[in-house]
C-alpha cells in the first residue's frame, strides 16, 4: 500500500441518471485508525510527552513485554524499522559477508536490502502458485556450502508452510529468521507467526496490521543471547 494517506484510485460509472460520475476510493485512511482509538492515543502521547524521555524508557519496555507476551516469545526488542528487524536479527544471528541467505523472490525489496545490508548474498526461490509464500520444494535446490539462512515471507496475512520449511533448514544446519512485516496476529497450526523461528522480524509502519504513527520495528526471539546483542 503507498504510504501517502492521500493515495486513491477513481471508478468511472454512471449515475441512477446516466450522466457519467467518478468516485475516488482512498486506498488507506491513517485518520480513520487514529479516530477509533483517539483518547487512548492522545493520552499515551501526552505520558510520553511529560515523562521528557523520547527514546526507549519505560513506554518501548512495557510494549516490548507485552509484544513478547502476545506472540508467546521470551522477548521482543524495539527497532527503528522493519528493515532493521530483518538486518539486525541476521547480525545478531552471526550472519554476514561470505554467506548466503535464502529468502523468496515475492516479497517487498526491503527483505532483500537488508540481507544485503548485513553483508550477505541474497539467494531468490520462487513461490508456492497456492500461497504466495516460498515454495519448501525449491528451498533445498537452493542450498549451497555458503548458506546459512532462510528468512520465509509471510505474507498478506498468510504464513509461509512452516513445518515443511524448518525440516529443510533443520536438516542443513541453517537459521530462520521469519519476516512478519504484513502478518502480526496471524497463526500457523495454533502458534502465533513470529514464534517458530530462530528470530522474526516485524514491521510497525503505519499501514501494517499494527501501525505506528511512524516507523518502527520489533524483532522476536526465544534465544537470551540473540536478545542481548540486538540491545547491544
Amino acid at each position: 500500500i503507498p504510504a501517502r494517506p492521500a493515495a486513491s484510485f477513481r471508478i468511472a460509472g454512471l449515475s441512477p441518471g446516466n450522466s457519467p460520475m467518478t468516485t475516488s476510493i482512498s486506498l488507506v485512511d491513517l485518520k480513520a485508525a487514529y479516530r477509533r482509538l483517539q483518547t487512548e492515543i492522545d493520552a499515551a502521547t501526552a505520558r510520553v510527552m511529560s515523562s521528557g524521555w523520547y527514546i526507549l524508557g519505560p513506554e518501548v519496555a512495557a510494549f516490548e513485554s507485552e509484544f513478547a507476551a502476545y506472540l508467546g516469545v521470551e522477548q521482543a526488542v524495539g527497532v527503528a524499522s522493519g528493515t532493521d528487524a530483518v538486518l539486525l536479527a541476521l547480525r545478531a544471528l552471526g550472519i554476514g559477508p561470505g554467506d548466503e541467505v535464502i529468502t523468496v523472490a515475492h516479497t517487498a525489496v526491503a527483505t532483500v536490502a537488508a540481507i544485503e545490508l548485513a553483508g550477505a548474498t541474497p539467494r531468490l526461490v520462487d513461490i508456492d502458485a497456492a500461497t504466495y509464500t516460498l515454495d519448501p520444494a525449491q528451498l533445498a535446490a537452493a542450498i549451497t556450502s555458503r548458506t546459512r539462512a532462510v528468512v520465509p515471507v509471510h505474507l498478506y496475512g498468510a504464513p509461509a508452510d512452516m513445518d515443511a520449511v524448518l525440516a529443510v533448514a533443520h536438516a542443513h544446519g541453517l537459521l530462520i529468521v521469519e519476516d512478519c512485516a504484513q502478518a502480526h496476529g496471524a497463526r500457523y497450526r495454533g502458534r502465533m507467526v513470529g514464534a517458530l523461528g530462530d528470530a522474526a522480524a516485524f514491521s510497525f509502519y503505519p499501514t501494517k496490521n499494527l501501525g505506528a504513527l511512524g516507523d518502527g520495528g520489533a524483532v522476536a526471539t526465544n534465544r537470551p543471547e540473540v536478545a542481548e546483542r540486538l540491545r547491544l
